[in-house]
């Protein structure tokens, strides 16, 4: 790749999340959709013919990107992740970042030692809703964040637990929100249902409680942080942001009565559209051509890993087992 030739980028794995990585990929300036491959040679091959681009399988492809998105299921991350590398292949690799931490930290250093990007798909970190948020929580003094994400089944084939597959997101905000570890965490579940509450508290003194569900009949996706000046929420699907300030109370004399008001204010900030897997590809792209640290790091990727370990510990959460076709 020279500095005014398109990168060369594929995809491993054209399920749902992989089809639209091809699909972005495809529409990016300054980049060519060289190929996708998938272990159905059919799927692949519809795919490619969608996208104006070629069907090859996984090796043939290394070798003719720069850079690839793996989005297979999870416990083939770690194989796709070193075969990328070590090809010398640019790596974004859909969350979360692999089964295993130990696995997590070889990758790392892995992709150090061959000066490869390595990224993880934390997709919330672009949602502009979420960039906005940074800004204003930067300015707070914040006491409390508390996320709901919220759904009914899926009609996809998953083998990820509801924690590596809904509650990561909000994992992953709380964590890039402070520099702060965790200092104590718990979780419950209900029995027998994909529905998990956490609570998280932070060295810095924030609480954080984290909720996701499989069997909620209405979707939802928000987040409220609380801090001493003001409540921020953020709705993720509708890319809203509300700053909400109570007023000083005052007492008004009336006619000879005596009232009490309170006044809440509702601000709400211009946040700017976009859609949020175009932002995280082009971040990566981005990274790539400017040899810099991606935005969501394997080390961003390895926290919110042993988080949701944790998690998952604790309310006897557990990935299915992945059975061959």
């Amino acid at each position: 790749m020279t500095e005014n030739s398109p990168l060369h980028v594929g995809v491993i794995g054209v399920g749902s999340m992989g089809t639209h990585h091809a699909r972005v990929y495809a529409e990016l300036p300054e980049v060519e959709l060289v190929g996708v491959a998938d272990a159905d040679w059919d799927r692949a091959t519809e795919i490619a013919e969608k996208y104006n681009t070629r069907a090859l399988n996984e090796m043939a492809l290394l070798q003719a990107v720069d850079a690839v998105s793996i989005a297979v299921p999870t416990p083939y991350h770690a194989e796709g992740i070193r075969k990328a590398l070590t090809a010398d292949t640019h790596v974004l690799v859909e969350k979360p970042f692999v089964d295993d931490a130990a696995e997590g930290r070889e990758l790392i250093a892995l992709a150090d030692e061959r000066d490869r990007r390595l990224q993880v798909g934390h997709i919330e970190r672009f949602n502009p809703a979420v960039e906005t948020l940074t800004d204003i929580v930067a300015e707070m003094d914040v006491r409390a964040v508390e996320a709901r994400r919220l759904g009914p089944p899926i009609d996809r084939e998953n083998t990820d637990s509801v924690v590596r597959d809904l509650m990561i997101h909000d994992i992953d905000i709380l964590l890039s929100l402070f520099d702060a570890d965790v200092a104590d965490a718990s979780a419950a579940a209900v029995d027998g249902d994909p529905y998990v509450s956490a609570t998280l508290k932070l060295e810095n003194g924030v609480l954080g409680t984290l909720t996701a569900s499989r069997i909620t009949h209405q979707k939802v996706r928000q987040l409220a942080v609380t801090g001493r000046e003001c409540q921020v929420t953020v709705d993720y699907l509708t890319q809203s942001v509300e700053i909400h300030r109570q007023s000083l109370p005052q007492y008004i004399e009336h006619e000879g009565d005596v009232r009490y008001r309170s006044e809440s204010v509702v601000e709400r900030p211009q946040v700017n559209s976009g859609e949020p897997l175009r932002r995280e590809l082009q971040s990566f792209v981005d990274a790539i051509r400017s040899n810099r640290e991606p935005a969501v790091s394997g080390s961003d990727g390895l926290r919110a890993l042993e988080l949701i370990r944790l998690i998952e510990n604790e309310t006897e959460q557990r990935p299915a087992a992945v059975v061959d076709s």
